[in-house]
């Protein structure tokens, strides 16, 4: 009797197995696992949240005495410098005076059409997290380009968990493994949209996303936009979150939303018409200048902005500062965009996964602590700290400071999510290691 008894407690334990087995194998199944792993992400994520409360938490970043004594400024243009940088007395606003283009920009006297809708993007959804590597995949398909949102994501994020692809990843994906040219440029505006896309260009954008998923909070989101109604006051984009092709939103939700990135734009182009692009920018053809342009326009929207677009707008005063090299200024304006994040409730903390203009100023202005503190609040307000970026900074401010062990595990940290990522690697063999 007893081992009768036995023999059925085992014959359950197999089938409790086997079912798993064949549960998880069913799970892994290309259909059933892109239906499912972002639920479960999110669902994830929700317990997290609701334990550790990120959108609870404030940030008052300190030594602000420090500025007076030591700013730190670099003459690199790479979008990720190296740490080792040398001090200066006095802050400094430099901008590199070579345009991108040589040729004297010609405005066009056609007028803009009230309504245009350019044909021949393949629309993909997105699969879990790869909101950056299918949008960049729709608009290059609209030159001709074959692959789709697999191919672009093994080069940008081989990792799925990896939160965020930046702009320059993506300009640097068409420039170096494609036959087009790509441009991006800040502070853009409905104009400019318009133009382009009346020219037969399709505009790639950064923005916030709220409305269409209220329940998963403020989060960033790429879009390709390939059409607009003056009439409605709508643009035509192809939102790979949803699932909608040709989805339907307002000029003032996109622009609304646009802000939240310094209304950051890329315009992807074949190589015969790269006159053509320029032509199109106009004085944004400099690089100098549009990015003279774009903090402009932040510091004027200062005027009569509130709330959670107020902090919007101190961030984009600092982004502009930061891509000018006035590390000092940006700083400031950092300071005051935490003022007035702390504030809000709740407050668009996912904004820290995708912008790291906070970590140049701080970090160029000798607040190693600063950024130190900052990166260990992003890097707890994610259920997977996959945010590579912030890992890299970690380090580079914990090298400053001397802990250096610290460092080299941050940087192997930052290699775990993005692995090959150059900006970990050249930090890493900067200190001997090659591993």
């Amino acid at each position: 009797m007893p081992n009768a008894k036995l023999s059925k407690i085992l014959m359950i334990v197999l089938i409790i197995i086997a079912t798993s087995a064949l549960l998880l194998a069913i799970y892994f199944l290309p259909p059933v696992h892109n239906r499912l792993s972002w639920r479960l992400a999110l669902l994830r994520g929700n317990i997290y949240n609701y334990f550790y409360r990120p959108d609870e938490k404030i940030f008052i970043p300190g030594q602000q005495e420090m500025m007076s004594t030591i700013v730190l400024t670099s003459t690199a243009t790479e979008a990720f410098p190296t740490a080792t940088v040398q001090p200066s007395v006095t802050p400094t606003n430099f901008v590199s005076p070579t345009p991108t283009e040589t040729q004297t920009p010609t405005p066009t006297a056609t007028p803009l059409p009230s309504a245009i809708q350019l044909e021949g993007v393949i629309y993909e959804k997105q699969s879990f997290n790869n909101c950056g590597p299918t949008n960049l995949s729709i608009a290059l398909t609209y030159w001709g380009w074959e692959g789709n949102q697999t191919v672009t994501a093994a080069w940008l994020k081989p990792k799925i968990n990896d939160r965020n692809v930046m702009p320059y990843e993506m300009v640097d994906f068409v420039r170096t493994q494609t036959h087009l040219g790509a441009v991006l440029r800040w502070g853009g505006d409905r104009e400019t949209i318009k133009k382009f896309v009346a020219a037969g260009f399709p505009v790639l954008i950064e923005r916030g996303y709220l409305e269409e998923i209220p329940k998963d909070g403020w989060m960033g989101h790429y879009n390709v936009i390939t059409g607009y109604d003056d009439d409605r006051e709508v643009y035509i984009v192809q939102d790979t979150y949803p699932g909608i092709p040709n989805a339907i939103n307002s000029y003032e939700r996109v622009e609304r939303h646009w802000r939240a990135f310094n209304y950051i734009y890329i315009i992807i182009y074949p190589p015969e018409q790269e006159s053509r692009v320029f032509e199109l920018l106009g004085p944004h053809a400099d690089e100098a200048s549009n990015l003279q342009h774009a903090l402009d326009k932040a510091r004027m929207e200062l005027d009569y902005l509130s709330g959670q677009e107020l902090f919007f707008g101190w961030y984009n005063v600092g982004t502009s500062l930061v891509n000018l090299q006035d590390y000092y200024g940006a700083a400031q304006a950092f300071d005051q965009a935490f003022v007035v994040y702390n504030e809000l409730d709740p407050p668009p903390y996912r904004l820290f996964w995708y912008s790291t203009g906070a970590y140049f100023a701080y970090y160029y202005t000798g607040r190693y602590q600063v950024v130190i503190d900052l990166a260990n609040m992003v890097l707890k307000s994610s259920a997977e700290p996959a945010i590579e970026e912030t890992w890299v900074w970690r380090g580079r401010a914990r090298l400053a400071l001397g802990d250096t062990n610290g460092a080299i595990n941050d940087f192997r940290e930052a290699l775990k999510w993005h692995p090959n990522w150059w900006v970990a690697k050249n930090e890493l063999q900067s200190l001997g290691i090659w591993d």
